[in-house]
């Protein structure tokens, strides 16, 4: 195997390994939860979607380019091909505007409350999943062009071709090429712009909050920072980890604009990058959202209570029994 291919396959292996349980660990963590509180909050509900989406990027994206790379071949027909670019398309474009409204909700939280900031606390609240609705609706009209030019993989392209593993993203004109290019490098500066803005004044409030409370007894100032630190760390981590990603992928990008013949190497880098938000937001998430560490301390809890107390009933069923065969003899 060539060394390109086998940095390839681990590289892509690695982001399925850590991508593919995290994002699935979220939701199950979350339906659970759902199954017993008989509710979501919000910005569960926000996260619920952002594993969703993120699962759907490595199914339709990063499996793809593992199996290529280990030898697969023709594994998609025009039909599959059309399918899994368009799942992937509309999935990562609603990973990057999942988190960027995650942002913007808990920034919209954790304002200061006065009438203006208290209508959208309750608007936000009340239409998340209508929200939801909306960005999905609007990343689907934004990719006709993958079910337009999407086809399996063939020796007949025009100079304008995204070479895509298994298929090719074919477009007949540079118009089209460059326009499908902007659209989505547009779209992404806008949600990247509002999530920056958001996480920014959510860190100022943080922070302002932080110096209010250093009259407070040491012991509620701690827990309170304490508090404030996990989620102003949370914001800080997604936030540089987007930008950073999705900016090193969108450089590129407009780079291979200029470009008739973009090389694979640099298609195998760019799909890398795209991807990678995918499969390593979930360990930030995992890491800093204390519902998912107290329920799951809870559940820990309760089953060690629950052997507690089988322990305990046998302990004085056997003592009775005991007591019992004393005093007939």
């Amino acid at each position: 195997m060539e060394i390109r291919l086998l940095v390839k396959a681990l590289a892509f292996i690695l982001l399925m390994f850590v991508g593919i349980p995290g994002n699935v660990f979220i939701l199950l963590k979350f339906a659970y939860i759902k199954i017993i509180e008989k509710k979501l909050l919000p910005a569960n509900i926000i996260l619920l979607a952002l594993a969703l989406s993120n699962l759907l990027v490595i199914f339709s994206r990063v499996i793809p380019q593992a199996l290529s790379a280990i030898g697969v071949k023709d594994l998609l027909d025009d039909t599959e091909c059309k399918l899994v670019l368009f799942t992937f398309r509309v999935s990562r474009a609603m990973s990057i505007c999942v988190t960027s409204f995650l942002s913007c909700h808990q920034c919209v939280l954790i304002a200061p409350i006065n009438r203006y900031w208290i209508y959208l606390k309750e608007k936000l609240s009340k239409n998340v999943s209508l929200i939801m609705i909306l960005l999905l609706a609007m990343n689907i009209s934004l990719y006709p062009s993958t079910v337009l030019y999407g086809q399996a993989k063939s020796n007949d392209t025009s100079p304008y071709s995204l070479h895509l593993v298994y298929c090719d993203a074919d477009f007949v004109t540079y118009a089209s090429f460059l326009l499908n290019g902007l659209v989505s490098v547009i779209r992404e500066i806008i949600f990247v712009g509002l999530m920056t803005l958001s996480s920014g004044y959510m860190i100022v409030i943080l922070y302002q909050h932080g110096k209010n409370i250093k009259g407070i007894r040491s012991s509620n100032r701690i827990q309170t920072k304490s508090a404030e630190h996990l989620a102003s760390r949370a914001v800080i981590l997604l936030v540089v980890l987007y930008v950073l990603l999705y900016g090193m992928d969108n450089s590129m990008w407009i780079y291979t604009l200029s470009l008739t013949a973009v090389s694979p190497e640099m298609n195998d880098t760019r799909i890398f990058l795209a991807t990678s938000y995918s499969a390593l937001s979930p360990i930030v998430i995992i890491a800093t959202n204390p519902k998912l560490h107290k329920r799951t301390q809870n559940v820990w809890r309760k089953k060690i209570t629950d052997i507690q107390k089988d322990a305990l009933l046998d302990f004085v069923s056997t003592l009775s029994k005991s007591s019992v065969a004393l005093a007939t003899t």
